[in-house]
């Protein structure tokens, strides 16, 4: 009885963790295999010594967050062609994997071996004209990064504080996204906020693209337009309020309309009885001629 009880509880918790997303998920056409893990909810002292230990205070919502579960994983697949393909991934690392983006250099390292932090040499340059957009992070000790979702080969997704010194403990967080090609995109200023917006897009691949000024690959919208319309329609109108102005126009009544071909002359051919006749008339103009000489 007792067991009955816990398993419903955490039920009860899991379905206002997921938002009912995974009931909504499994009655989608095609959608196998969605599964939630189940995790523990974080000790008091290791948030502690995670704040401790990189000089950072937790914002409110993600402390509340670990308190009611160490993580979130959720993951869902397709079916197709009688086979199983993993597409969604929802996730959050726990406190364990909350990890600086930048690891401390090792003393075995060359002395002028590349790092992340070269590049920004030219973001001082670019500030100057980003007008009102939000300032970038930065890869040197200006900014302290935190790895929040590993995104596969797509990028990261990271809790970021800025305008750090050294020494002095962070309390300002924002949640950015860090492409392939290494730009920053500004996500949210909550961690609530990106919580939801996860949650909406389903962990589908590449969602986080959909803030970026280059948007998701047309593989990827292909699935977005699929499992979600609605929400992919809107990103679209949002991004652009003619909705389509990015794709190309095509207008069927000048793109498969005909040349206008200029009319051709033709020469009207001359007829045998046309021919003497008009050899007659010659003949007779010239002995007319030749007879006015005379």
């Amino acid at each position: 009885m007792d067991e009955t009880k816990e398993s419903l509880t955490f039920k009860g918790v899991a379905e206002r963790l997921t938002l009912g997303i995974t009931r909504i998920l499994e009655n989608m056409p095609g959608v196998v295999d969605v599964r939630f893990v189940e995790r523990e909810p974080a000790e008091k002292r290791s948030l502690l010594s995670w704040e401790q230990k990189n000089t950072c205070i937790l914002p409110e919502d993600l402390r509340d967050f670990y308190l009611t579960t160490d993580g979130f994983t959720l993951t869902w697949s397709v079916k197709l062609d009688n086979e199983c393909v993993p597409l969604g991934c929802m996730m959050i690392n726990s406190v364990a994997r909350l990890c600086p983006l930048l690891q401390p250099v090792s003393i075995f390292s060359l002395p002028n071996a590349p790092s992340l932090a070269d590049l920004d040499w030219e973001e001082d340059s670019t500030e100057s004209g980003r007008g009102h957009a939000p300032a970038a992070p930065h890869f040197d000790s200006r900014s302290r990064i935190f790895e929040l979702h590993s995104c596969g080969v797509n990028g990261k997704v990271c809790l970021v504080y800025k305008n750090c010194t050294p020494g002095v403990v962070a309390q300002q967080s924002e949640i950015w996204f860090l492409d392939r090609s290494l730009c920053w995109h500004l996500l949210t200023a909550t961690f609530t906020s990106y919580y939801r917006l996860m949650i909406t897009h389903l962990g589908l691949p590449e969602w986080q693209y959909a803030f970026t000024p280059y948007g998701p690959s047309p593989q990827a919208k292909q699935w977005a337009s699929l499992y979600q319309p609605l929400t992919f329609s809107s990103e679209l109108n949002f991004a652009d309020p003619a909705g389509d102005s990015h794709l190309n126009k095509l207008d069927p009544t000048k793109a498969f309309k005909g040349k206008v071909k200029a009319p051709i002359l033709k020469k009207k051919q001359s007829t045998p009885c046309s021919l003497g006749s008009a050899a007659k008339s010659q003949g007779s103009a010239v002995r007319h001629h030749s007879g006015g000489k005379r």
